[in-house]
């Protein structure tokens, strides 16, 4: 991930704790793979990726706010953008970081120029987070860093017990991922397959997506595992070679 001399991270993903000079042991790093250009757009979501383009570039609402299910593309875009927009981007995946103290963690991160916040809704409910996403927010809009936000439900719909943090939660302009109908599964592995220079017949990717109907996620852990068995064993994919490698 880069790192910046005036960002509150090191170049290995550790968090630093502005109050004690110390770190956070933690390592949040941003995936190779996940990048704009890995992310197949389909029509409804063309407005969604213009959007993080803009608030990338410094353009347009200072807050964007984007829901869907799992395995709709939410934590692949945020690290997207924190890609895009360089060395003064931090992604936090709080599903990851809600046992540290919250106030640590967002310490100093309104000085960057943009801050992702990843499963958002799984730190809601808990009084130090809320009143810290809070506080983030405001002094977010004094420094003029902009904000990211993802959660499985749109802010309105959010459990959230701070008054104050949910009319935050409405700032700025909201986009909903669409859930991903099997057809399009099978589209977004032949299109990873084939950025990586792998050819995944159709037949092929119907019998993986069929075996694995819900998970895109794991979908995509199991290209990679195809992938490196391909290159090792030199062979083409095909439905007895992806059951062989993944023992279906």
């Amino acid at each position: 991930m880069p790192c910046s001399s005036t960002a509150p991270v090191s170049c290995t993903g550790a968090i630093e704790v502005a109050q004690s000079g110390q770190q956070l042991p933690l390592l949040v790093q941003l995936r190779d793979d996940a990048t704009l250009e890995n992310f197949l757009p389909f029509p409804l979501s063309e407005a969604l990726l213009q959007g993080v383009k803009a608030l990338c570039a410094g353009e347009g609402d200072s807050v964007v706010f984007l829901h869907g299910s799992r395995g709709s593309g939410k934590s692949h875009l945020l690290q997207a953008a924190c890609h895009l927009a360089g060395e003064q981007a931090l992604y936090l995946p709080l599903r990851e970081l809600q046992v540290y103290p919250p106030e640590e963690v967002l310490a100093g991160v309104e000085t960057l120029g943009l801050v992702a916040l990843d499963d958002l809704d799984a730190v809601l409910g808990d009084e130090a987070w809320e009143l810290a996403l809070f506080d983030l927010y405001n002094r977010s809009k004094e420094w003029g860093c902009r904000l990211l936000i993802a959660a499985s439900g749109a802010p309105r719909v959010l459990d959230v017990s701070l008054a104050d943090l949910r009319s935050r939660l409405s700032w700025g302009v909201v986009y909903q991922l669409p859930s991903v109908s099997d057809e399009e599964k099978q589209a977004i592995l032949q299109f990873r397959a084939t950025r990586r220079g792998l050819a995944l017949p159709d037949e092929v990717a119907v019998f993986i997506v069929n075996r694995v109907p819900r998970d895109l996620e794991r979908l995509l852990e199991l290209l990679d595992q195809l992938d490196r068995a391909s290159l090792v064993q030199k062979r083409a994919l095909s439905i007895p070679f992806v059951k062989q490698v993944l023992g279906w």
